[in-house]
């Protein structure tokens, strides 16, 4: 691993982090697409690589900070976690039989729809 490479992974992490903890967002939404477009990853790659940076507990300091404040509700967290392993495995088996540039274009339509709806809403 060449030190550009190590310099891009952490300037991917950091802007990851800072994202994720400003606005809620890290893992899909900013990993996946630079893993792909700056390091040369292929679709399946950066979605593996991102989910893997998932398992440990990355977002426990951005938590914290919305939790001083009142702003986690942990039933509500609770409830969602659970069913997000069981989808995040059932939606991995089924990713992973995808052709890579298929994978690409469903993951493009999800932020562009999502990114629509955002802007579009009240």
């Amino acid at each position: 691993m060449t030190v550009q490479t190590v310099a891009t992974l952490l300037l991917v992490g950091l802007l990851a982090g800072i994202l994720s903890g400003l606005v809620g967002i890290g893992g899909g939404i900013i990993m996946v697409p630079l893993l792909v477009l700056w390091l040369g990853f292929s679709q399946h790659q950066a979605q593996g690589t991102s989910l893997a940076v998932l398992m440990v507990p990355v977002t426990a300091a951005g938590v914290y900070n919305y939790y001083k404040q009142g702003f986690v509700d942990w039933r509500y967290a609770a409830i969602i976690a659970v069913f997000f392993v069981i989808g995040g495995f059932f939606g991995s088996k089924l990713a992973v039989t995808i052709d890579q540039k298929m994978l690409k274009k469903v993951f493009g339509v999800v932020l562009l729809v999502i990114a629509g709806k955002m802007l579009l809403s009240k």
